[in-house]
């Protein structure tokens, strides 16, 4: 299964976030997530097997607070030791990081990276927020700590659609609520650029690779959306990621494509995740859309981790310079 890179391919980059059964189950005010019940142990060797017939290494941005469980260990040193990028996806997955003080972040992203180096052997020199959360302290902060780029941006125009749909089906307190009143952010976010470029941060710069939507549309392409339309046609499933990165060529945008665990797993392996849009497609139909997914990515583009993205963006680029604004 293994393609062939050609030096006349477009590059994309390729991510994975390590979301956990108990983040969803907390983030949704579901009982039991104080357990940190995981599901590492299956979804890991999935998506390692499938990386390694493809040939193909990416970014895998590890929650700090799956890190320091013991349970968890084997499977996260199995990415670091099959050559992945590790990067920071925080210690307590709270998607509304933008809420925190500078101080309070700086504690967040250092104990994240205290447990991830101390099982990888990596120091993470990216950063993705949960629920694709930043602010201008998060981006000071990942700065002054020396990381290369974010990730954060998530460019749709769903955001406010995607909060709604999330506040009527979870069980939250009005407390919690608040909390995620800015989640998945507003319609504004949808005016984000899709192609790399950087922060100004006073006297710093800090790269951003935005998760890449589809271009003109600004609807959501990662894997789990895919996911969720296989759940009505594999075909048109497929044929609208086609759509997407044809889009991409012609504007010329390199995407930076998202993975998660749940793109590996369903009601089979986690009954608890019922609420999770996708979950009711059996588990051998998602890896075969996982399969010829990569199959069609890895025909068009030349695939790196999100690390070597930022790199060859800043390579002999003047990048567009942006000023963060508070969500």
């Amino acid at each position: 299964m293994k393609t062939k890179q050609k030096r006349n391919k477009p590059i994309a980059s390729l991510s994975l976030d390590l979301d956990n059964i108990w983040s969803y189950l907390k983030n949704q005010g579901a009982p039991g997530w104080e357990t940190y019940p995981s599901y590492l142990d299956i979804a890991v060797p999935r998506f390692l097997d499938i990386l390694k017939q493809w040939d193909l290494r990416i970014t895998v941005f590890i929650v700090g607070q799956d890190a320091a469980l013991e349970k968890n260990t084997k499977a996260i040193q199995a990415i670091a030791s099959a050559g992945h990028e590790i990067g920071n996806h925080s210690f307590y997955h709270d998607p509304w990081l933008h809420l925190y003080s500078e101080n309070e972040i700086e504690e967040e992203v250092a104990l994240a990276e205290e447990h991830i180096k101390r099982i990888t052997h990596q120091h993470p020199i990216g950063f993705r927020g949960p629920g694709y959360s930043f602010s201008p302290a998060v981006l000071k902060v990942l700065a002054r700590r020396g990381y290369e780029y974010d990730a954060s941006t998530f460019p749709t125009f769903l955001g406010p659609i995607a909060r709604a749909y999330y506040l009527i089906t979870c069980k939250l307190s009005k407390e919690e609520r608040k909390k995620r009143e800015a989640l998945f952010g507003s319609f504004k976010e949808g005016l984000q650029p899709l192609k790399p470029y950087q922060w100004k941060l006073d006297k710093d710069k800090l790269t951003e690779i935005p998760v890449t939507t589809m271009p003109i549309f600004k609807v959501p392409i990662h894997f789990s959306y895919i996911m969720f339309l296989s759940t009505f046609s594999s075909e048109v499933a497929l044929l609208y990621l086609r759509i997407a990165l044809w889009l991409c060529k012609v504007t010329r945008v390199q995407p930076s494509l998202l993975l998660h665990p749940t793109d590996f797993v369903s009601l089979e392996d986690v009954s608890e995740l019922s609420f999770f849009p996708g979950m009711s497609v059996p588990t051998y139909k998602k890896l075969a859309i996982v399969n010829k997914s990569l199959e069609i990515i890895s025909n068009q583009f030349n695939v790196l981790t999100v690390g070597q993205h930022a790199k060859f963006a800043v390579n002999g680029r003047k990048l567009p310079v942006l000023v963060p604004q508070k969500r």
